[in-house]
């Protein structure tokens, strides 16, 4: 696959569906106004929206500067450079979601020289975080609960935030990819086990996507999330391959990282999985996340311009999975309720919180992955 297709020909059903993901971006921010969306029902498209944008403002922000992009139209740049400029105050927030924040948030604006100066700020910051001793960039406590956590949702972002902040930042990225999967996929060793660990295959057949550390005990897994929890492997895999991509991060771990990336593809070595996984993994019956999936999507996209031998196997799911998503879980122009809905996300399987429900990173993951398929964005910088 050449990594971009032809938008507008006649039966492009991706087409289609980028062009209702980019109606529905107009749509709900004539809705939320200066607000932030979060999650929406299922049945006539309403937001729960927050007024600072939490750890999701980010994915808005990026979505609309997906439509500026997608249009060209001035009032759609302006529209995203004032919803960026709203994230400024989670710079100095205690969170490794200012990866999530502030690269989803900002990468999407291209050469935006306002984007780019908060993106380098935040990066700034969060290499300030870095815990040399414990090798991450803490969770923190802005979010609440404890500082000192290790968790799935600190890598994406991260990663490509403070790769962009030299040569210390990068080694940082690496450091904080490294010891994720270790913790994470690994075998859940506590002090001592660095980057130097063997091969991820067959070691877990679940992650732990949240592990505190105590003093004198080293890493304990968390309860919450779960270790079943989707966006748990498609969290680490788009971070991995986002290392993959940056030579300065990846630097002589590149065969690591790819082990890792085909251990969280196929656990066990077992056979790719459903194309939208269970919201929890322990729970196959229970509600869909097609939020993971799109994630994934991503995540393959960026893969298959790794060079290597998977890299046609990398493209062809991908294209798969947004296939699906476009067929099954998209809303069309059918009277009742918006298009360009992407349904079936679960925010919280445990909680019952949003489970069948358009989820904001559910749709900003999608459209971006459509987008760079049909040359909006090269899915490498974002």
């Amino acid at each position: 696959m050449s990594g971009t297709m032809k938008s507008g020909t006649p039966g492009d059903r991706l087409g289609q569906a980028l062009a209702d993901a980019i109606e529905r971006v107009a749509v709900t921010g004539a809705a939320v106004g200066s607000r932030f969306p979060l999650y929406a029902e299922p049945g006539d498209g309403r937001w729960t929206t927050t007024g600072r944008g939490s750890w999701t403002g980010g994915f808005w922000s990026g979505l609309l500067w997906l439509r500026a992009r997608y249009t060209g139209a001035e009032a759609d740049r302006r529209a995203a450079a004032a919803c960026t400029a709203r994230l400024e105050p989670w710079v100095g927030a205690d969170t490794a979601t200012r990866g999530l924040i502030f690269w989803y948030g900002t990468a999407p604006a291209g050469d935006d020289a306002e984007a780019a100066a908060l993106r380098a700020r935040a990066a700034r910051a969060c290499l300030s975080a870095y815990d040399r001793e414990l090798g991450i960039v803490p969770w923190g406590d802005a979010l609440g609960g404890p500082r000192l956590l290790a968790r799935v949702d600190a890598v994406p972002g991260t990663v490509p935030l403070l790769a962009g902040a030299g040569p210390r930042g990068a080694a940082a990225a690496a450091d904080h990819l490294h010891r994720h999967l270790d913790l994470c996929l690994g075998e859940g060793k506590g002090e001592g086990e660095g980057a130097g660990a063997g091969p991820y295959e067959g070691r877990n057949p679940h992650i732990r996507p949240a592990l505190r550390f105590e003093a004198g005990a080293g890493w304990q897994p968390c309860e919450d999330p779960p270790p079943g929890w989707s966006r748990g492997r498609a969290w680490l895999l788009l971070a991995v391959a986002d290392a993959l991509l940056r030579p300065e991060v990846a630097a002589g771990g590149t065969a690591r990282l790819e082990q890792a990336a085909a251990a969280l593809l196929a656990p066990q070595g077992a056979p790719a999985g459903p194309l939208v996984p269970p919201a929890d993994a322990l729970r196959p019956d229970g509600p869909l996340d097609t939020s993971a999936a799109a994630i994934t999507a991503v995540a393959l996209l960026k893969l298959a311009r790794v060079p290597g031998p998977r890299a046609g196997q990398y493209a062809a799911r991908a294209e798969a999975v947004l296939d699906h998503l476009a067929r099954h879980h998209l809303t069309g122009r059918a009277p009742g309720r918006p298009p360009g809905m992407l349904l079936d996300g679960c925010y919280d399987a445990a909680k019952g919180l949003a489970v069948r429900h358009e989820l904001i990173w559910g749709d900003f993951f999608l459209t971006l992955a459509l987008a760079a398929l049909h040359g909006i964005v090269d899915i490498t910088r974002v």
